[in-house]
């Protein structure tokens, strides 16, 4: 994948340690492009860009994160269609089930590798509808990204500390370590459903 019109092509995914990298400006049309490609073959679905690299100026460990939101009944036609375009099974030490799975890949773009986190969800499921809130509430609020990108910095230093490294394709530890700061940002921000708070 590269240029304008360039064909998106699914590639290996190399898990790097996670670091806190500036926000990448390409990140939003990388994710489009994959978001397409996946479409096409999936067409009932939605997909979404989360994550930091959905957020301008949130640094972050620079993988692109999407959710693939199948209808009911379509789960195993969004693992086979992910599996078809040549993404990957994830590794590491906890990996997502199968009942709710997280492919992995990458993809070339104006000369750099990206790296990509497909997590498939249920459309209109509590996790999805908390991490598109998330998203949409540090997009409206750029002071709420610095104490977001300072969280991370410090969650990150903390574990330098005790000599641990996270692998971005299985940093379960480093989500936990972020977690009160989603809830907070979350326990804040409007529901639909009051009931519906971040466990």
């Amino acid at each position: 994948m590269s240029g304008q019109h360039g064909k998106v092509a699914i590639g290996l995914y190399e898990p790097q340690p996670v670091a806190c990298h500036e926000w990448d400006p390409r990140a939003p049309e990388v994710a489009r492009r994959v978001a397409a490609l996946i479409l096409r073959r999936l067409p009932e679905a939605a997909v979404e860009h989360v994550g930091s690299t959905a957020v301008p100026r949130c640094a972050g460990k620079g993988v692109i994160d999407l959710l693939l939101l199948y209808p009911p009944g379509r789960l195993a036609a969004a693992r086979d269609a992910l599996d078809d375009l040549g993404f990957q099974h994830q590794g590491g030490r906890h990996p997502w089930p199968e009942e709710r799975p997280m492919r992995v890949g990458s993809v070339h773009h104006a000369g750099t590798v990206f790296q990509l986190h497909v997590h498939v969800m249920a459309e209109g499921s509590r996790e999805a509808t908390e991490l598109l809130r998330f998203r949409d509430a540090l997009r409206a609020d750029p002071a709420l990204v610095a104490s977001y990108v300072a969280a991370k910095r410090a969650a990150l230093a903390a574990a330098a500390t005790e000599g641990v490294v996270y692998a971005s394709g299985d940093a379960m530890e480093y989500a936990q370590a972020k977690g009160p700061f989603v809830e907070r940002v979350l326990g804040a921000a409007p529901s639909d459903d009051p009931g519906e708070q971040s466990g």
